[in-house]
């Protein structure tokens, strides 16, 4: 384990961690202090959860990665020059929220919100990219390394800094638009931290010269236009290359298969996510003991288990990560289900915080690890978002019915808790079945970046 432990000792995973934050930091303003400035609002369940719909955009941003492989910004790099330009937006439309009313401009507050997720949807393509490409062609063991610093720098984002706007909420003088100001305030101080890291060495012009080349040469047998021939072989290039040469590396079946396995794996946790900060303050927790508990334990146990997930991956494999946090998940699930029985008690929210940031933790390490193992680093930021999106998927546009699922029951949480606990089951049946399929791809040497095929 030490040995595991040393690959930790590594510069670029520091850059690593302050990207993870400026990537969580984001789903704390359309997420949960959203749902909290809701809330108080008066606004039901059915109508909050809706409002994560926004968070659909994390699931289709996909769509546009492939120009994050192709188009260099005339600053700081390929990917450096996406990720500061994305957050000076996100930055700027928290700002625009901090004006709005959520008496009489809801759908204003929707309309920022939702472009603050598409900066950051863009903003997430740009750093898990640059997460990929800054560790080295040799360097597979860490892998899981930098995913461990990634998740304990989202948490730190969503989960330390997003303590603060819960203790200012229970204050004197302090309303849920100003808050929104000085989240914008932090977001520009991550913005600065974005101008010392280093740029990673990116040389993907062979590969994507070639596709062109390859494409216009198809091409020009059915059409003489050259400039045409041109243009669609590098639309061609930019755009489905990545996605041909991910499904011909690994074939369609087993192709299909993983994708279909990042899709059902954080279903149940994203139903229960979305509805958390409401069952909290239903079930009688204070805003101060929401951010104590909720953010701030659940930070320092996700950091911990991070570094302690990474660790576990890199000795025992991604498959046994993968399995013991879906096992994890459905019990930290049950621990919900349970206070929605006794009500505000503080110990059990407590225990129940720490097993749920264990699994949120070894979950999270192990699936960034896994996407990551399956990338190749010529299209790194297209193949990493179109599988971060499947997972996404589950998490945002699914559970975005969430609140009507609890109206549905009645209220009954208790309910509600078990049935997301059931949810976890199908991708764990699916998991055993690919076992074997993970297995090799982690026992395959790297070539160029990416998994060598057989």
């Amino acid at each position: 384990m030490h040995a595991s432990f040393k690959a930790f000792f590594d510069r670029r995973l520091f850059s690593v961690f302050i990207f993870g934050i400026s990537s969580g930091f984001p789903w704390v303003m359309i997420g949960s202090v959203l749902s909290a400035w809701l809330k108080d609002e008066g606004l039901s369940r059915s109508s909050i959860g809706l409002f994560g719909a926004i968070f659909a955009v994390y699931s289709i941003n996909f769509l546009w990665s492939v120009f994050l492989d192709k188009i260099h910004l005339p600053w700081l790099g390929l990917r450096r020059g996406w990720i500061i330009s994305m957050q000076i937006a996100i930055a700027a439309c928290c700002y625009l929220m901090s004006l709005h009313s959520a008496q009489n401009e809801l759908f204003l507050i929707a309309l920022t919100g939702l472009f603050i997720a598409i900066f950051s949807a863009t903003q997430d393509i740009a750093i898990d990219a640059y997460r990929i490409d800054v560790i080295d062609e040799n360097e597979k063991e860490k892998l899981s390394a930098g995913s461990s610093m990634a998740t304990a720098g989202w948490w730190t984002g969503y989960g330390g800094l997003g303590a603060i706007p819960f203790f200012m909420a229970d204050m004197n003088g302090w309303a849920w638009p100003e808050i929104y100001a000085v989240l914008a305030c932090i977001m520009v101080a991550l913005t600065i931290a974005t101008l010392f890291a280093k740029e990673p060495k990116v040389d993907n012009t062979a590969a994507l010269e070639a596709a062109e080349k390859r494409y216009q040469a198809q091409m020009s047998q059915y059409s003489h236009n050259t400039l045409l021939a041109r243009t669609t072989a590098w639309l061609l290039a930019t755009v489905v290359e990545p996605f041909r040469e991910f499904f011909q590396r690994n074939g369609v079946k087993l192709a299909l298969s993983l994708l279909l396995f990042i899709f059902l794996f954080k279903i149940g946790e994203a139903f229960l996510g979305r509805m958390s900060i409401v069952f909290y303050k239903e079930i009688g927790f204070s805003n101060a003991e929401i951010g104590t508990l909720s953010k701030l334990l659940n930070w320092w146990v996700t950091i911990v288990f991070s570094i302690i997930g990474g660790m576990v991956n890199i000795r025992y494999g991604i498959y046994k990560g993968l399995m013991v946090a879906g096992i994890a998940m459905a019990s930290s699930n049950l621990m919900f289900s349970w206070i929605a029985q006794v009500g505000p008690d503080k110990s059990l929210f407590a225990a129940a915080v720490i097993i749920d940031g264990f699994t949120a933790a070894w979950s999270t390490v192990a699936m960034v690890a896994f996407i990551s193992l399956l990338c190749n680093r010529s299209f790194s930021a297209t193949q990493y978002a179109l599988m971060a999106s499947l997972s996404n998927l589950g998490r945002t546009l699914v559970a975005s019915s969430s609140g009507i699922m609890v109206d549905g029951l009645g209220g009954n949480w208790s309910l509600f808790f078990m049935l997301t606990a059931a949810m976890v089951i199908p991708s764990l049946l699916f998991l055993r079945a690919i076992k074997g399929d993970i297995q090799r791809l982690e026992s395959k040497p790297l070539v160029n970046g990416y998994t060598k095929p057989q």
